[in-house]
């Protein structure tokens, strides 16, 4: 058995080649041989994001606090707020952070193959990411079936 205790590990600014603006990340634990699987909790400030990037075996974030987006390559914008699990499959082309007036928290999981995490790329545009391609989803407090835009 291993307890990490909180505090024991430093906090990081997100590198500004994988991140646009202000991002921290807490890591939570690292990959336990013969286990591939770490964690972070990831904090984004509004309108932070990562750049497109992809996972070799896929990636799970768990909405901890505040609001955040997400989107797929060829998929539109999702808004996710706490509670949201948001599963991106093994390959798929995406991004996520924060809603451009609200910071979000995320639990981000994933593993590791042949050492390597996440491939990164292009960083998403000021224009992609107010895009107004709006994925459904119900808006809340708004009653049954609404759907926000």
């Amino acid at each position: 058995m291993h307890i990490q205790r909180i505090g024991s590990q430093s906090s990081s600014n997100g590198p500004s080649d994988w991140f646009t603006g202000t991002v921290r990340i807490d890591p939570l634990f690292g990959v336990h041989e013969p286990a591939r699987a770490s964690t972070a909790s990831v904090t984004f400030e509004p309108g932070a994001r990562t750049a497109w990037h992809t996972h070799s075996l896929g990636q799970t974030l768990i909405v901890t606090a505040g609001a955040g987006r997400v989107q797929r390559e060829d998929g539109p914008i999702e808004e996710i707020h706490p509670g949201d699990v948001v599963w991106f499959e093994a390959g798929e082309k995406h991004w996520h952070g924060a809603a451009p007036t609200t910071s979000v928290t995320h639990i981000a999981i994933a593993e590791s193959l042949d050492g390597k995490v996440v491939d990164w790329m292009e960083h998403v545009s000021d224009e992609q990411y107010r895009k107004r391609s709006w994925g459904s989803a119900v808006v809340r407090g708004a009653g049954v079936g609404a759907v926000s835009r």
